[in-house]
């Protein structure tokens, strides 16, 4: 089998800082692949108009296989404000390139996990009974429908006379009836039986591949009844199908409270698009932030990996990066253990897991301190410094 073709797409700030860093992991590691470069973010947007253009959707068709650095993503009229002079007023609009991805290639399978590495300054601790201090190991991993939910992207502001009349012969609407249809805004949440059974499917499956104990549905659908209400109604039935994993619901408030009371009682998740990106980023709070958050985009033909912090353009700026490169590289584990390549995956996550236990080399996240340029005379190690003390661990 010859080497495969990824495709690097690193965005925005960040993520031009760390994908590549993550490439010299898997190269130390003996992964052998072609890389080829995507355009995507927001330097395009103001250019052409489109900061997902056409080229790079091309690229994905042919090679099925990305990893994804970071997004900047703002309002669509400060978006709207930042084009080139020569395309303003064209009636160019703004849409998040990563939400765009995962729903022209039906990307509707993101996995989140959340896991606990030992001896990091930054794991959730407790006080338990008598006073005593708790680190509870956590072990979570989010499967977050992708495509449908709020993020459907189907709203309006000032929705057309037809779509107005249309949400008018709903009971509810009633109490809108004396708003002026210009002061409107509505954004649709929408969950079709297919996708929602997809989903829930392949959190069980992970669940009973891998020994997770539960599986939890967090949702709302004691008030979302019809789209919530649905994937209750899914993951009831498919539960019986696995009866050696125990099926759990709660709601999204409410688990935001329990995961700081008993998060080591949680396994497999699910979730829609927005509840699963609260939660996820939730529980990544607890194992040390975003900067150890890593994730998946999963579709039937094509796969993209990043981590799910954002671009903070800021930090791209500093002489010498500062950010911790966990996230990215354990999205590239993600994207080893996907095309089968599960010993280097493990023997990466290995030398993490190591680094982080020694305590030698520290990010200023794991340190708890301030962004800044001077971290790193303080003893904060840099972004590069922490890749090869991953690397010398290989």
């Amino acid at each position: 089998m010859g080497k495969r073709t990824i495709v690097l797409i690193p965005g925005d700030g960040i993520g031009k800082v760390v994908l590549p860093e993550a490439i010299r992991v898997l190269e130390a590691a003996g992964f052998e692949a072609d890389y080829i470069h995507g355009d995507i973010g927001w330097e395009f947007w103001r250019k052409e108009g489109n900061p997902l253009p056409d080229r790079t959707l091309r690229l994905l068709e042919e090679y099925k296989l990305a990893l994804f650095g970071a997004i900047t993503s703002k309002p669509k009229d400060e978006a709207v404000k930042e084009l080139n002079p020569e395309l303003q007023g064209k009636g160019y609009v703004y849409y998040s390139p990563i939400v765009e991805l995962r729903q022209y290639f039906d990307l509707d399978i993101c996995i989140r996990p959340c896991k606990t590495f030992k001896g990091n300054p930054l794991n959730f601790i407790r006080r338990g009974r008598g006073g005593v201090i708790e680190e509870p190991k956590i072990d979570v991993v989010i499967f977050r429908q992708n495509t449908e939910g709020l993020y459907s992207g189907v709203e309006w502001t000032n929705p057309s006379q037809q779509v107005y009349e249309a949400f008018m012969t709903h009971p509810k609407m009633k109490r809108y009836v004396s708003v002026p249809k210009e002061e409107l805004a509505i954004s649709s949440r929408i969950a079709t039986k297919k996708a929602s059974e997809r989903i829930i499917r392949t959190a069980f499956e992970h669940a009973k591949k891998y020994g997770y104990k539960s599986v939890t549905l967090c949702e709302k659908p004691n008030v979302i009844r019809e789209t919530s209400g649905m994937m209750l109604s899914i993951a009831k039935k498919m539960a019986e199908e696995y009866g050696g994993i125990t099926f759990k619901k709660t709601n999204i408030d409410a688990q935001m409270m329990w995961m700081t009371k008993n998060p080591e009682d949680y396994g497999v998740f699910i979730s829609g698009n927005m509840f699963g990106d609260i939660l996820s980023d939730g529980f990544a709070g607890l194992v040390g932030g975003l900067g150890f958050a890593c994730s998946a985009n999963i579709g039937k033909d094509v796969a993209i990996f990043e981590p799910t912090h954002g671009s903070a353009p800021k930090y791209a700026e500093y002489r010498t990066s500062i950010v911790n490169p966990t996230a990215m590289i354990l999205s590239a584990c993600m994207m080893l253990d996907y095309i089968n390549e599960n010993g280097k995956a493990d023997r990466i996550r290995k030398a993490i897991a190591k680094v982080i236990e020694e305590g030698k080399v520290r990010t200023y996240d794991m340190l708890k301190m301030h962004g800044s340029p001077d971290v790193i005379n303080q003893g904060a190690a840099s972004t590069s410094q922490m890749t090869d003390a991953i690397i010398e661990h290989l």
